[in-house]
């Protein structure tokens, strides 16, 4: 497995334009929330409990970002957690209103991460790297520490690997 630096100095290859990063900060979220949406049905009782597929992919997803970084992984989950729980809410509405929300949450996320990519002038990562479906959400996390002023170390050792954020020039219309 490869670390947290390379994981995310590999994801970061791919977005190193500043308007890119700012999709994915939205993008990836609503992505998230939508899958965790969709995924907060059906409900089967294990033991006593309601256990629906968005808990089993929090489980495994949040094994991985835990054994990858002790701080962002808790930091995940958390975020993942919060989202499952309101997702639960969500996924007890009418059918079509659970459908629309996760559906439209995906869709327009997608729609914001392409936008930003057609800035970078890159594909996205998961096109070279499906693993980079499971590392965008650290990414964003990691992106919001280092705006923070946390994880310098870290920053500076992706920024030695793929450079610095930058805003590349408008692209001509006829790309």
């Amino acid at each position: 497995m490869r670390n947290l630096t390379d994981q995310l100095a590999n994801y970061a290859a791919y977005h190193r334009d500043r308007r890119n990063i700012a999709s994915h900060l939205v993008g990836v979220p609503m992505i998230v929330f939508g899958v965790v949406i969709l995924l907060a049905r059906p409900t089967i009782e294990v033991a006593g409990l309601s256990v629906t597929p968005a808990i089993v992919a929090l489980i495994a997803a949040g094994i991985y970002y835990l054994l990858l970084d002790l701080s962002l992984g808790l930091g995940l989950v958390l975020v993942i957690g919060i989202m499952a729980w309101v997702g639960q809410m969500i996924a007890a509405a009418t059918t079509p209103t659970w459908l629309m929300l996760g559906i439209g949450m995906f869709v327009v996320g997608w729609i914001i991460q392409f936008i930003g990519h057609y800035y970078e002038g890159r594909k996205p990562a998961f096109v070279d790297d499906i693993l980079g479906l499971l590392i965008g959400p650290l990414f964003v996390l990691a992106e919001v520490v280092f705006m923070l002023g946390g994880r310098c170390a870290l920053k500076a050792a992706i920024e030695a690997r793929v450079g610095p954020t930058l805003l590349r020039e408008a692209r001509s219309s006829a790309v």
